[in-house]
């Protein structure tokens, strides 16, 4: 049969959190945690190899979301600001644990990576490290795809496909604007998919999609090849199924690799534990204490007890969890041997923030496995793009109704906490392409202003708002956000309405939300 082929899937995404009218933001510190603990050292590892020649191709899908603050002037000035207060607190911490040995080691460790971490943004990418990936792409190391433009839960709008379609045709506009490609794959937000989704991607000519296992399992006929192969969902486009069981070896919160014992705790940080005084520099406010990323303790166990971390352990257990991973994959190759009629294809996405941020570690295993792969005669790191040039031929299946959330299907996005959400943003769906009939070809002022309505619903329509509700964490947040964004558009709505334009107003929150420049309101048409 041959080798097993392994698609290794990375989406990066985070929710629009600029605000220019504060000079400093606590939720922007969700963006330059991720540049600094996944984005960039996932930049250097992927150099390292290329420079080394180590052979190695995976997908990667950034969201327009993610984009657009990464590509913003204003939030690469303030990432520098950010990366030079905590290259400033290691120096400091370097001092004030110099006779605390374990303690001074990681504070130097710190230290190093902020510095690397600042240079490279300045130095290597001129602040946008967008361009980092793209010439990641053109060498042929990565394939970067798309998603939602707001990363909206899909099927909890099936019923509004000119929102749905409004989504996919304006992420792939992003795209454009900033790889100056088109993407052939779409990452659905959360794997959310529903029958009938397949073929509005088709129609913007996107090759294939993912989605979780059970998408397969239970879909409309026997699938043949399990979540083995990719299948046919007509219209020219492909579904790829999680495969979950390799999956879980990284994802579970109850013995996932990253839940190891002598990997970095990721709640223990100084920020909590200092001396307020001493950290007011570094915090938002006086009384609000926040992560610093400096954290000194391992995992060990579920109490309040831990090991100082002992980076050089980690890292022996990084070796022996990559090369578990690849021992799954074999056995799980070789099992699979005279059961299908062509090689398996593992299909195995993660978001991108596990590695380095949430699991300190991952960024690691990820290089040790990509080295591990390129050794190995049974499995060979490939692509759904290649996989679909080598075997064009699948059978013809109609994917469920799925995500890859709790319990597989909608229930993060909509539940007792956050379903009242639903009933405004569907209002607010009908009133804007109520906007664009009555309003099918306005310019200058009120094309701004209806331009602006358009951006609104969309920020609006976000998963990240439910999903943080749901989940309980920042709550008051998410409500305000998603309340923004439908006042502002409502406030269009009337204005329009009454015929009029309040320009003041609509200067000063385009400067604040000033993703999509050149989104065409008109997407929201139902034709």
């Amino acid at each position: 049969m041959g080798k097993g082929l392994v698609g290794l899937t990375l989406h990066a995404h985070l929710p629009f959190v600029r605000n220019p009218k504060h000079p400093r933001f606590l939720e922007e510190d969700w963006l330059f945690e991720a540049i600094s603990e996944t984005y960039l050292p996932m930049l250097r590892m992927f150099n390292k190899l290329r420079s080394e020649g180590v052979s190695f191709r995976i997908t990667i899908s950034l969201s327009p979301t993610l984009c657009s603050m990464l590509a913003d002037k204003l939030l690469q000035s303030r990432y520098v600001e950010y990366a030079e207060r905590l290259l400033e607190l290691g120096k400091k911490e370097i001092e004030r644990t110099i006779d605390q040995p374990e303690f001074n080691r990681l504070a130097k460790m710190y230290c190093c990576m902020h510095k690397n971490n600042l240079e490279d943004f300045n130095e290597l990418y001129r602040q946008n490290i967008l361009t980092g990936f793209w010439s990641l792409e053109d060498s042929g190391h990565l394939v970067l795809i798309t998603t939602a433009a707001t990363h909206a839960f899909l099927p909890l709008f099936q019923e509004y496909p000119q929102a749905v379609k409004a989504q996919i045709e304006l992420a792939i506009m992003s795209h454009i604007s900033h790889f100056r490609r088109k993407p052939k794959g779409f990452w659905l937000p959360e794997c959310g998919f529903y029958p009938g989704l397949e073929k509005i991607l088709a129609s913007y000519d996107i090759d294939y999609f993912f989605t979780a296992s059970h998408a397969l399992t239970l879909a409309d006929k026997k699938v043949d090849r399990g979540v083995y192969a990719p299948v046919n969902c007509g219209n020219g486009i492909s579904a790829f199924a999680r495969d979950y069981g390799l999956s879980q070896a990284v994802w579970s919160e109850d013995d996932g690799y990253p839940v190891d014992r002598v990997y970095r705790e990721f709640y223990r940080d100084i920020g909590f534990d200092l001396d307020a005084d001493y950290l007011r520099p570094y915090l938002h406010a006086q009384n609000i204490r926040s992560f610093t990323g400096f954290k000194y303790w391992s995992i060990t166990s579920k109490s309040n007890t831990k090991e100082v971390y002992d980076q050089e352990l980690a890292e022996k257990r990084v070796l022996e969890h990559a090369g578990n991973f690849i021992y799954m994959i074999k056995r799980k190759t070789q099992s699979l041997e005279n059961s299908l009629d062509r090689p398996p294809f593992f299909s195995i996405p993660f978001d991108a923030e596990l590695f380095g941020h949430w699991w300190f570690e991952g960024v690691s295993w990820f290089e040790q496995v990509l080295r591990l792969m390129e050794k190995e005669d049974q499995i060979e790191l490939t692509t759904p793009e290649r996989y679909l040039n080598n075997y064009p031929d699948n059978q013809l299946v109609q994917p469920a109704l799925s995500s890859w959330g709790n319990k597989g299907y909608s229930s993060v996005w909509v539940d007792g906490s956050n379903d009242w959400m639903y009933r405004h943003l569907h209002r607010s769906i009908d009133r804007m392409t109520e906007l664009v009939e009555r309003f099918p070809d306005q310019v200058s002022l009120k094309g701004r202003f209806l331009k602006h309505a358009a951006r609104e619903v969309l920020l609006a329509m976000a998963s990240d708002w439910p999903f943080v509700v749901s989940n309980g964490t920042s709550v008051g947040y998410a409500q305000h956000r998603l309340k923004e964004h439908l006042h502002n558009f409502n406030l269009v709505y009337e204005n329009m309405c009454r015929n009029s334009v309040n320009t003041e107003w609509l200067t000063r929150t385009e400067k604040k939300n000033n993703l999509f420049p050149d989104i065409d309101y008109r997407i929201f048409a139902k034709s």
